[in-house]
């Protein structure tokens, strides 16, 4: 749809939409009752994202403006309308009932996105991407990806012993991980014989041996940068039993610099994923798993649920459980039960921080 400019100043409302992309954006705006004003694409740069809102304040007084990927490409754009005073709505991507009947193009995904946050349905508050907890996500990423690739090469060692040589599939097998490593990593196999399966098999355990020290090295210097800067960030959340770094870094990423966006404890519970979701119909009432929100950080609940089962000091926790397992529940109903309560109090430790901070 082309760009309808306006021949007069700025006299009314309107609100705005973009859909984002690696190299453009394309925008949309609208008026209070829905009706498209004009579509124009616009380059993913500095100068376009100030073309972009200049574009838009063109049509009327801004309200507000939907955009659709927030913390990925439109996150540069989402920093300067923040810093222009704009309210940035995050919006879902399109449902697929709508683009069903509507199709799928960037103008209608944009014009979607205007409609989207002029409604109010299915949005939330961006992240902020200008902290300290903004800081902790780059290195988590850094972190995760190198303990992942570690679990990877490990396998890869483990599957080569399965059909290595005899005589070195037997000095191997029934090794303790850090041994296996240091026994695969000390291999002297003969290069010039490199033809040969046997050595073959020595230097490829010899070479993921090593690359598996070298991410050990990376992870331990990651962690050496990661913990002082989480417990700086909130030092009772790292206090709390059965949290430590891993999983308070995970949780502060998940809510945000801006943890306030999160209006309720109960919102959490939803961002977190460990909110039942109601299933009821006529007579019955009930309520199903739910299998949404951030998956990294409803695994950091239950792995604080798994820590105070086993080692909880105050015996709530396996009280809770042996009384619901008493009542019939499976092992896995009373996790998802405890996950509940533990984003509870976890979230009034993450919000309570700032009172602290500014006390």
């Amino acid at each position: 749809m082309p760009s309808i400019t306006p021949d007069h100043a700025a006299i009314f409302d309107v609100a705005g939409g973009v859909d984002t992309h690696q190299d453009t954006h394309t925008a949309a705006v609208i008026d209070l009752v829905g009706r498209v004003l004009g579509t124009q694409q616009f380059p993913a740069t500095a100068t376009g994202y100030a073309a972009l809102l200049a574009w838009m304040r063109g049509f009327g007084q801004l309200l507000r403006v939907g955009i659709e990927g927030t913390g990925a490409y439109g996150a540069g754009l989402t920093h300067l309308l923040r810093e222009e005073g704009v309210d940035v709505i995050e919006v879902d991507r399109p449902n697929r009932k709508t683009r069903r009947f509507q199709g799928k193009s960037d103008p209608i995904d944009a014009i979607q996105a205007a409609k989207t946050a002029l409604a109010g349905e299915r949005t939330g508050t961006p992240k902020h991407r200008d902290g300290r907890v903004e800081a902790l996500r780059n290195l988590r990423v850094a972190r995760r990806s190198a303990v992942d690739q570690r679990a990877d090469v490990q396998r890869q060692i483990k599957a080569l012993i399965v059909t290595a040589p005899d005589q070195l599939r037997a000095s191997l097998r029934g090794l303790a991980v850090k041994e296996l490593i240091a026994a695969c990593a000390n291999l002297r196999p003969d290069r010039a014989d490199v033809a040969s399966p046997a050595t073959a098999t020595s230097l490829a355990l010899q070479s993921l041996a090593r690359r598996h020290q070298q991410l050990s090295v990376e992870i331990a210097d990651l962690d050496e940068l990661l913990e002082p800067l989480v417990a700086a960030i909130n030092p009772a959340l790292v206090a709390a039993n059965g949290v430590g770094t891993e999983v308070a870094g995970q949780l502060l990423v998940t809510t945000g610099e801006n943890h306030d966006r999160l209006a309720s404890e109960a919102a959490i519970a939803m961002l977190c994923g460990v909110a039942p979701i109601p299933a009821s119909s006529g007579k019955t009432t009930r309520h199903r798993l739910n299998r949404g929100g951030d998956r990294h950080a409803n695994a950091a609940l239950w792995r604080v649920v798994l820590c105070r089962l086993r080692w909880d000091p105050r015996t709530r926790t396996r009280a809770y459980a042996d009384r619901r397992t008493k009542d019939g529940l499976s092992k896995k109903e009373i996790i998802r039960c405890l996950k509940r309560y533990v984003a509870r109090e976890l979230y009034q430790i993450i919000t309570s921080n700032d009172l602290e901070l500014a006390a």
